[in-house]
This record gives C-alpha cells, sequence and structure tokens, in this order.
C-alpha cells in the first residue's frame, strides 16, 4: 500500500508541469508597449502559436490581446 502511495505522490508531481498554466508578464511580450500582445509580439514566445489559435483568444475581437486574454493562451513551451 506505501508503494501505490509514494507511486502515485510521485505521478502527480511528475505531470503537473503539463496543466502549468500560463504566467507569462504582458510587459514581456508587448514589445512596443501600447499595452496589448499582437500576432508577432506572440509568436515571439510562442513559437507554434497560429493565427488561428491568437484569434480563439482575443475575446472582444480587437486583433490584439489583452493581459486578460493572453493569460487564456497556454503556458509557452520551454525553449
Amino acid at each position: 500500500m506505501k508503494k501505490i502511495l509514494i507511486s502515485v505522490a510521485a505521478l502527480a508531481l511528475a505531470t503537473s508541469g503539463a496543466f502549468a498554466q500560463n504566467t507569462v508578464d504582458i510587459t514581456t511580450v508587448d514589445t512596443d508597449g501600447n499595452g496589448t500582445v499582437s500576432l508577432a509580439e506572440a509568436q515571439a514566445v510562442w513559437k507554434d502559436l497560429t493565427e488561428d489559435a491568437f484569434k480563439a483568444a482575443d475575446a472582444d475581437g480587437s486583433g490584439e490581446l489583452s493581459a486578460e486574454e493572453l493569460a487564456s493562451l497556454p503556458a509557452p513551451a520551454a525553449q
């Protein structure tokens, strides 16, 4: 029983990174300092971000992501 609990705990710790939320600060991504993030700015951090995924995150349809919309993106892959 003890081995099972240890195995489950180890598995839970090992997989927790897969569910990590995006913790990127908008000021890191917003290189032009206008307070929002363009597709080009986002793709500099999220190398595999598609235009469709960007548009899906752009809840208000402004063509740029606010801090709240940016937070909806998954954590960027480690480079």
